[in-house]
């Protein structure tokens, strides 16, 4: 169809003589396409006249019957802007677009998360903390965040973000601050925050203590992983009845930190196994393993295996080792449920100072949790001489294997690949040991945590399961850090006893104190000015002088997951929308914060998106040289046939079209496929607006029910088309919006109405009710496509509503509202009319492929009843060149009769089938045949409107030639 049309629209542009001046062609000043730095220019004058600035302050203003709450989980500002930011920021904008659109007050306010060691890293370079001052550091760490934060803001709003972008929050503000101690002081009040000596990650290449979001787990990680023998030096009573007299006999155990084995406290079995003692065919060497394990070490030993005794596992309590490496040391057999049949040997090793899971079993059983390693990661002289100050990541653990091997404990040796915790600034791995921290008792939230995220819609649903394995992970957090930029732990130490202080009131004075002053004042002022006379006395404690201020500051995870407290006015939200790396980062910060002091989630809704790759599917690297820039894409590159200058409305378009919930691809290839989708729908959008040059909707529009059969039923096809937009939006469906879009433009526009309307739109008098009717759908067709891609292409949207017709000067598209369909739209039997006809014309169709059907004559046969009735609506008398029929066929003529003439032509061509009615949702439901006879038409095409409807070729039609003779 769009062939022929065009063939024809071609014939109608370049026909000769007295009739080309009265064709109505398509004219517009609306370009086809914008590039290079028309392109740029354009998009930056349409920010300006259409008040992107002033968008947002205007939707807060105006009045509104619901609010829509999306925010913003605060990007980090220590670099400059990247695309997860533009896939970030841009999923935001265009649900907050749709939902302004939509008609309620949006609240979405943009932030930065200030603090922390990459900050502070990148801040001081290569000169380090050395020689500098707590300020002096803080000072520089600011300086460095404002510059990464108006550098971001100043990207931000040139992709079109709505926002105000002078009323955004940062979590180094003092008010900020003070709403963050107002969370911890009552966390603290509800005994939620403690202080403790434990187990943490630590980073040796930091120097500071790590939460679990602060960690990057490398699958590629290689350990020297070992087997190693501990000699039971007392034998449980009921394995010393049963194979006491075979001889010694050694636990074996498996570790991938060999390093660890000098903090050894016990060996821990688990209590429902089955155990057995295993004699080597190779050396007569008796171990004791897990059952289940016996097989997998025979092929791991080389060697067989015999079994001589099988016990249960709690036949192992009361069994007592001799520890390999430090002599006349002894460490008890112990039972625990986290040992698993996985790997190994089904007997774990445990150093309570050097593991999450050991620990637990220490508390149960009180047993020593001493620390061998400092704060670099070396060991300490309490590890010996032979260790002290070696690396336990690197020689350290190197020599402990070789002490083993000297004493004979060592039984095998391996590299180990899996994946291991990496600190996720420096990169570099991380250890475990205790340390006196500040935690937070998830534990005890826990429960009520997972309550209230049943609660919570998760986008996809799928990532729920990751969310609750987060928080099982997670018995406590750990929020202090050993640094300088971040928001002060606001406690005292007595100087003598170590003891802290810290209460409502003094957590109180010092939060007003941030509040006026921002927490440089924890520095800056006089302990007398932080722990005044007033306070000390409502505390019940001494002398100012007994006390020092701490030096530890908050985890960042506890800035950003108080930001509830600080910036929503509700302290909930609709929805957050950020990446699955914050599963365990902001999302659970923030969940844990607001549970504990609102006992509900911060938000009703998360959406979490995944990263973006390269186009090969490569994590993006300068080292691999294909990192994207977003700035280059909008404005291109140096050499523009290489990187070419695409603007902002295809960036978002890439956003839009891509599938988020996988890894979201781009490089040249997606980005020319992304501005050659765009330019395909301003081709659609300009032929919308050239014709309907000189139409004005206000005055000259057509009531629907005067319109032709054909129009209508458009205007019911863009009622479904903009319902199912809606719910697309609404499901934070962007990619499915693009592809409805695409559907209905190429589908119900293109290949169907476009292909039927351009005579009636051309060659009818310009003033006639078939024209005006068809002008009105158009109108409403480019309304409601321009609405309906607004919120991903902002841009485009405020282009085509400058030239569209019916509006004032001055107004813009964003301030005028979502599409806007009727229910009238929808007529009884409309649907069913049209239909029926396009499925006779498909019938025609085939019978005469790769031919003009407008060199045909029609008759079609419907047998009486509801197909004939509805079809003769569409042709009021019998035999029509110009009914809305004929217009549907696309035929020289069409007769409709209830039985085919018996003296059709021999070259007439037969088609038949059936089209079943199904009316009023099922209760009246009619299959009717139908027979299709072509027969090539006996008349000449008009010189004028180009159809087979003249008696003569020199001869302009019956139509035309009324058209022509009023002109006159």
């Amino acid at each position: 169809f769009r062939l022929l049309y065009g063939i024809y629209y071609f014939c109608l542009c370049s026909g000769a003589g007295p009739y080309r001046d009265s064709v109505l062609l398509p004219r517009t000043e609306f370009p086809m396409k914008l590039t290079g730095q028309n392109l740029i220019d354009r998009e930056v004058q349409i920010q300006q006249e259409c008040g992107f600035a002033e968008l947002y302050s205007w939707q807060r203003e105006r009045k509104a019957k619901k609010e829509y709450c999306l925010h913003d989980g605060p990007p980090y500002a220590n670099g400059d802007p990247h695309v997860g930011h533009a896939l970030n920021k841009i999923l935001k904008d265009i649900q907050n677009r749709f939902e302004m659109l939509r008609g309620k007050q949006v609240h979405y306010v943009p932030g930065w998360d200030c603090h922390g060691l990459p900050i502070e890293l990148k801040a001081l370079g290569e000169l380090g903390t050395s020689g500098l001052s707590p300020l002096q550091i803080r000072q520089k760490a600011r300086e460095f965040a404002e510059g990464a934060i108006a550098r971001q803001r100043a990207a931000f709003q040139r992709w079109g973000v709505m926002a105000d972008w002078d009323k955004c929050y940062y979590t180094f503000d003092g008010t900020y601050e003070a709403a963050q101690l107002k969370v911890f002081q009552d966390m603290h009040s509800k005994g939620l925050i403690y202080q403790d000596y434990k187990p943490v990650f630590w980073s040796p290449s930091s120097r500071t203590a790590l939460a679990e979001a602060e960690l990057e787990y490398n699958p590629q990680h290689v350990s020297k992983a070992i087997y190693a023998t501990f000699a039971l030096a007392t034998l449980p009573p009921k394995m010393a009845e049963a194979v006491g007299e075979l001889g010694s006999i050694s636990v074996l155990v498996w570790t991938t930190q060999p390093w660890t084995i000098p903090a050894n406290q016990a060996v821990c079995f688990m209590p429902n196994a089955q155990y057995s003692v295993v004699k080597r065919r190779d050396s007569s060497q008796l171990l004791l393993v897990a059952t289940e394990r016996v097989s997998s070490l025979a092929t791991l030993l080389s060697t067989e295996l015999e079994t001589v005794g099988t016990f249960t596992g709690t036949e192992l309590e009361g069994g007592v080792c001799q520890h390999p490496t430090i002599p006349r040391k002894e460490v008890p057999l112990l039972p625990a449920n986290f040992v698993t049949m996985g790997k190994g040997t089904g007997l774990v090793h445990t150093a309570p100072a050097h593991g999450m899971e050991d620990y637990s079993v220490a508390s149960h059983f009180k047993l020593s949790v001493e620390c061998i390693v400092d704060e670099e990661g070396r060991f300490t002289e309490l590890a010996g001489p032979e260790l002290q100050s070696l690396s336990v990541m690197g020689e350290g653990n190197d020599a402990v294997i070789s002490m083993l091997k000297a004493v004979g404990s060592l039984v095998k040796e391996e590299e180990c690949v899996h994946s291991y915790p990496y600190d996720w600034r420096s990169k570099e791995p991380v250890v475990i040991r205790p340390s006196k921290q500040w935690f937070i008792d998830i534990a005890s939230l826990k429960d009520k945590a997972k309550e209230v995220l049943a609660k919570v819609r998760v986008i996809p649903e799928s990532a729920r399961g990751s969310l609750l394995a987060h928080l099982d992970r997670r018995p406590y957090w750990c929020i202090s850090r050993q640094r300088s930029w971040g928001v002060p732990i606001p406690v005292f130490y007595h100087k003598e006893t170590g003891e802290p202080l810290i209460n409502k009131h003094t957590v109180s004075h010092v939060t007003q104190l941030f509040s006026e002053k921002g927490s440089d004042c924890w520095w800056e002022l006089p302990l007398e000015s932080l722990l005044p006379p007033e306070v000390l006395k409502k505390s019940k404690a001494g002398e100012v002088t007994d006390y020092e201020r701490g030096d530890d500051v908050l985890d960042i995870w506890f800035d950003s997951g108080t930001s509830w407290a600080a910036v929503l006015e509700d302290s909930r939200a609709d929805v957050y929308v950020e990446g699955k790396d914050q599963i365990g980062g902001w999302f659970q910060s923030s969940l844990l914060t607001s549970v504990a002091v609102q006992k509900r989630a911060p938000y009703k809704a998360l959406m979490i998106h995944d990263f973006v790759i390269s186009e090969k599917g490569e994590k993006m690297s300068k080292s691999l040289g294909n990192v994207v820039d977003p700035d280059t894409v909008i404005h291109g590159g140096e050499d523009p046939s290489v990187s070419p200058a695409y603007g902002v409305d295809v960036l978002r378009w890439w956003v839009a079209e891509s599938n988020v919930f996988s890894e979201v691809q781009i490089g040249p290839n997606v980005l020319n496929s992304a501005r050659d989708s765009i330019n395909k729908l301003r081709n659609t959008l300009k032929f919308l607006l050239g014709n309907l040059q000189g139409f004005d909707p206000r005055t000259q529009a057509v009531d629907p029910k005067e319109m032709h059969y054909i129009d209508q039923y458009l205007l019911h096809l863009l009622r479904n088309y903009s319902m199912k937009m809606t719910d697309a939006y609404n499901d934070f469906g962007a990619g499915r919006a693009i592809r409805l879009l695409q559907a209905f433009i190429t589908r119900d526009l293109s290949k169907f109405y476009f292909s039927i309307i351009k005579d009636r739109l051309y060659c009818d008098p310009e003033d006639s009710l078939g024209r005006r009717s068809c002008q009105t759908v158009l109108e409403e067709i480019l309304d409601g496509v321009t609405r309906s891609i607004a919120p991903i292409l902002p841009h485009l949207a405020e282009e085509v509503y400058l030239h569209a017709p019916g509006h004032n000067e001055g107004e813009t598209m964003f301030r005028s509202g979502w599409i806007k369909s009727s229910p009238v739209w929808r007529r009884p039997g409309l649907e069913e009319a049209v239909e029926g006809a396009c499925a006779i014309r498909d019938s025609f169709l085939s019978s005469i492929p790769g031919r003009n059907a407008a060199e045909y004559e029609l008759t079609i046969e419907i047998e009486p009843g509801l197909l004939f009735e509805l079809i003769e609506s569409l042709q009021d008398e019998p035999t029509s060149s110009y009914s809305q029929l004929t217009e549907l066929m696309m035929s020289s003529q069409t007769t409709l009769t209830s039985a085919l003439p018996r003296d059709l032509p021999a070259d007439a061509l037969i088609s038949n089938g059936s089209f079943l009615i199904n009316l009023e949702g099922g209760v009246i439901r009619e299959d009717s045949a139908y027979q299709v006879a072509a027969v090539p038409t006996s008349m000449a095409r008009c010189p004028r409107c180009r159809r087979y409807t003249s008696s003569s070729p020199d001869c302009p039609c019956p139509r035309c030639q009324t058209i022509l003779t009023r002109a006159q």
